[in-house]
């Protein structure tokens, strides 16, 4: 089921550093929302908080609030690993793990949730997150070879097949793309469209075509200048933050005056 992200007053930390000021916003389900912005003002620090992920660097924390749906995925009694199975994560780099078959990476993470899996039910697990990740026709002959001898675009869809099977409600995406050939670039778009039905979707892109493309909702986040915390500036209809956003900033970033 997905889920809506409720974000507000957020503050994220590296030790005395303030990295990202004071974001509020939802996410709304079954959408996507692309961050958008120059590198360095704090759209991929942020993404990393609507898992807790930023908590695996050392000095890392946040203030302010994350509700998933009416969990708060702070409170004290909350279970970090228990967040990144509901909120999954897919990295820039596709990080298939390199001594596994493709079939074994698929299940990875579901069979660390579900240990007594059956042969059967752990077949079928596999054939439909590959399916879900448009893979299945690809790799269906070749399931006990390494996940690491696929292509970069394949291996990014291994990854998404990975990160569904463990069955979340959110899925965050941090430039997926962004080592990817064109033609591998539109199958993931294609099936980011297709996830959305099921999920929540947050993706940080660079490229501003993609976020045109695939997004639903936009959101701009800039720095006040060297040193200074990322901010969020504007978010939006995507269309709207595209052709008429309210910020002039907003505007100079998207017609490319600066950035």
């Amino acid at each position: 089921m997905a889920k809506r992200i409720d974000v507000s007053g957020l503050h994220v930390y590296y030790g005395d550093f303030l990295a990202v000021e004071d974001v509020s916003m939802t996410i709304e389900p079954r959408s996507v929302t692309a961050f958008i912005g120059s590198s360095g003002c704090g759209k991929s620090t942020f993404l990393r908080t609507l898992n807790r992920m930023h908590e695996v660097t050392p000095g890392a924390r946040v203030d302010g609030k994350v509700m998933l749906d009416d969990m708060d995925i702070y409170g004290p009694d909350v279970d970090p690993v228990e967040v990144r199975r509901e909120v999954g994560m897919v990295f820039q780099k596709a990080n298939p793990f390199p001594t596994m078959s493709i079939y074994d990476n698929v299940i990875a993470g579901a069979k660390l949730n579900n240990k007594r899996m059956s042969k059967a039910k752990a077949d079928d697990l596999v054939e439909r997150s590959l399916r879900g990740a448009n893979l299945w026709e690809e790799v269906k002959d070749r399931l006990n070879k390494p996940g690491a001898g696929l292509s970069g675009g394949q291996q990014q869809r291994l990854c998404i097949a990975r990160a569904t099977a463990v069955e979340p409600s959110v899925l965050l995406m941090d430039e997926p793309c962004s080592a990817l050939d064109p033609i591998s670039t539109l199958a993931i778009e294609d099936l980011i469209h297709k996830l959305k039905e099921e999920y929540t979707i947050v993706i940080v892109t660079h490229n501003m075509q993609q976020a045109a493309r695939v997004s639903d909702r936009t959101a701009f986040f800039n720095l006040a200048g060297t040193g200074k915390p990322g901010r969020l500036i504007e978010m939006g209809e995507t269309n709207k933050i595209f052709t008429k956003p309210d910020e002039q900033e907003t505007e100079n970033y998207i017609t490319g005056r600066f950035g």
